[in-house]
C-alpha cells in the first residue's frame, strides 16, 4: 500500500489512479492508531492532487556511514573526516519538503551544495531498547530521502567532530513521494538505487550494500525511544559530488532537477532554485549566522 499526504494535509492511500482519503488528521496519527482509521468516502484523482511530504515525524534519526562504498569514495579524495557507521544525529523536521517542492539554494551560506540518495525507514510502532529480532514489528514502511548537504559547512563542523547544521537548513530534507508499506516492499535489502541530476546518473547502487542491516539499524537507535511515525535513514551510497576529483563540476546549482529513485519506492523529484526566485529579494548576509 502506498500512503500519501496531499493537498492541504489530507491523508490517504493510492488505489490505482486515485487517492482514497483516510479519516485522520495527519500521517503520524495514522501510525499512532496502528492504521485503524476509517475512510471518509472522498476519492481524489491522483493526477489532480498535490502530493506533500508523506509525514512530518516527531523524531528524524540520521545514520551515517552505513554504505562502506560512500566512505571509500570520500577517502579516495582525502575528504576531511572519516565516515563511520556509529555517527548518529537528528534532522531538523522543519527542513522537510515534499515531492515537487523546491530546494532553495542559500548562496550566502554555501558554494558546495551536494545530494545524497538514501532510503528512509518509517517506524509504525512506539518502543525502546528492543533487539534486531524485534525490530521488524516496529517497521511500517519505507520512502525516499535526499540528504541535501552543504559540504563547506560540513567540513568546518567536522573540525569539532560533529555535524548537523550543514544538513538541516531550510528545504534541505526532501522526502517522498509516498510511504510504501513494508508488506509491499518485501525484502528491503535488494532494491536498486539511482540518483540523477538533469538526467545524468550521479549515484547508483543497491540496498544490499549496507554494512548494517535494517533490523539492526532500527534496533541500534531504539535506546533513543521511538514514537509511531518516526523516521530512520540508512545512509547514502557512492557517487556524491564531494567524492569527485572535480566536485565543483557536480555540486548542485539553481535550475538543477534531481530525480532520486529507489526500486519499488518511486521517484522523488526536486528542483534547485535561487534565493531570489524563492523570496524575491537578495539573500541576507551570511555573517548573521556563520
Amino acid at each position: 500500500m502506498k500512503l500519501v499526504t496531499f493537498d492541504s494535509g489530507r491523508v490517504g492511500r493510492i488505489d490505482g489512479d486515485v487517492i482514497v482519503e483516510f479519516d485522520c488528521s495527519t500521517m503520524r496519527e495514522y501510525f499512532e492508531r496502528d492504521g485503524a482509521v476509517g475512510e471518509t468516502g472522498e476519492i481524489v484523482s491522483l493526477s489532480e492532487a498535490k502530493l506533500r511530504a508523506p509525514i512530518v515525524p516527531k523524531k528524524f534519526f540520521h545514520t551515517a556511514g552505513n554504505f562502506r562504498e560512500h566512505h571509500e569514495d570520500l577517502a579516495r579524495v582525502n575528504w576531511s573526516h572519516p565516515v563511520n557507521k556509529g555517527i548518529v544525529f537528528f534532522q531538523n523536521v522543519d527542513a522537510i519538503i515534499g515531492p515537487g517542492e523546491s530546494i532553495v539554494y542559500p548562496e550566502q551560506l554555501t558554494k558546495e551544495l551536494d545530494y545524497e540518495l538514501e532510503m528512509a525507514i518509517v517506524i509504525g510502532k512506539a518502543g525502546k531498547f528492543f533487539s534486531a529480532e524485534q525490530a521488524l514489528d516496529h517497521i511500517a514502511g519505507y520512502m525516499i530521502f535526499n540528504d541535501v548537504t552543504a559540504r563547506d559547512i560540513q567540513r568546518k563542523e567536522m573540525e569539532s567532530g560533529v555535524f548537523s547544521f550543514c544538513k538541516a537548513i531550510d528545504t534541505f530534507c526532501p522526502i517522498g513521494p509516498w510511504i510504501v508499506t513494508a508488506d509491499e516492499v518485501g525484502d528491503p535489502h535488494d532494491l536498486e538505487m539511482e540518483l540523477r541530476v538533469n538526467g545524468d546518473v550521479r549515484q547508483k547502487s543497491n540496498t544490499s550494500r549496507m554494512s548494517v542491516s535494517i533490523p539492526q539499524l532500527v534496533a541500534y537507535h531504539s535506546p533513543q525511544t521511538y514514537s509511531a511515525g518516526d523516521v530512520v535513514t540508512t545512509g547514502t551510497i557512492k557517487g556524491v559530488a564531494a567524492s569527485m576529483p572535480n566536485p565543483f563540476d557536480f555540486y548542485l546549482r539553481p535550475g538543477d532537477v534531481i530525480e532520486a529513485e529507489i526500486e519499488k519506492l518511486g521517484i522523488l523529484r526536486s528542483t534547485v532554485i535561487s534565493w531570489f526566485e524563492a523570496y524575491g529579494t537578495e539573500p541576507p548576509p551570511a555573517n548573521a549566522w556563520m
